[in-house]
């Protein structure tokens, strides 16, 4: 029987709980899961560390908004890979692009190098690199031991021909983790037509805190406006669910 495992990504320590919770095998910590994940704090890491017995992978992220850095921003980045390594990370999840979309190799063996025999992964900054086969290759010759994608799609129910054809591409060179839409709905079609033992999943459900809920008229974010009482964790009993289906 093949074994699958379960990661779960996720935006706090409260959603690492709940991970454990569905029996997730792994977690990947971020913070502000709205742009995609950034770097998350290292008290966040240290908590999550001290509450779970999970392997923590680490986004390390500096900003929103595209993978090709200025100096002070990559600078930040290894700052943060250094920090969170020495924190207990189990691993550290990164991309790194030039300016035309082409992987810049020079900073990604950097922060290889850095990891060192921790879990090194390249996340979905591969899914928008033209010469994916080319990206792999590189990434394989530097050290990555696993890749993040949607198979270069909005979503992995789009994108599975693709997930499918990078995991015969690997030969096992390098691990392939399909993320970006997995649900109850597709989980067993997605390992059925891609041949993935890995999936990566995200979904949450509202929990309230209501210590605004005095004047609701006021809010401290954006232009979106969330109810401020309400805020997303991840949802454990539908990674159970995941878990049963797979």
């Amino acid at each position: 029987m093949k074994n699958y495992t379960l990661e779960v990504c996720c935006g706090s320590v409260e959603d690492v709980l709940q991970a454990e919770k569905g029996s997730a095998d792994r977690v990947e910590l971020n913070s502000c899961l709205f742009h995609g994940g950034l770097t998350p704090s290292i008290g966040e890491l240290i908590t999550a560390k001290k509450l779970s017995k999970l392997p923590i992978m680490t986004m390390v992220r500096p900003r929103q908004g595209g993978f090709c850095y200025t100096d002070a921003e990559y600078r930040t980045a290894l700052a943060d890979a250094e920090m969170l390594l020495e924190h207990g990370a189990d691993g550290l999840v990164f991309g790194f692009l030039n300016a035309d979309g082409t992987l810049d190799a020079k900073r990604t063996k950097e922060l290889a190098r850095l990891a060192g025999k921790k879990t090194k992964v390249f996340h979905r900054a591969i899914d928008v690199m033209e010469d994916w086969k080319g990206a792999l290759n590189q990434l394989i010759d530097i050290g990555i031991d696993r890749v993040l994608t949607s198979g270069q799609a909005p979503d992995v129910y789009y994108g599975a021909p693709v997930i499918r054809e990078m995991i015969e591409f690997a030969q096992g060179a390098i691990q392939i983790l399909p993320g970006a839409g997995v649900s109850l709905r597709n989980v067993e079609r997605l390992v059925a037509e891609t041949g993935c033992d890995q999936v990566h999943v995200a979904k949450f459900r509202s929990w309230t805190d209501t210590s605004t809920a005095a004047n609701p008229e006021i809010f401290y974010g954006g232009a979106l406006y969330p109810p401020e009482e309400r805020y997303d964790v991840i949802d454990g009993d539908y990674i159970a669910a995941i878990r049963a289906k797979l």
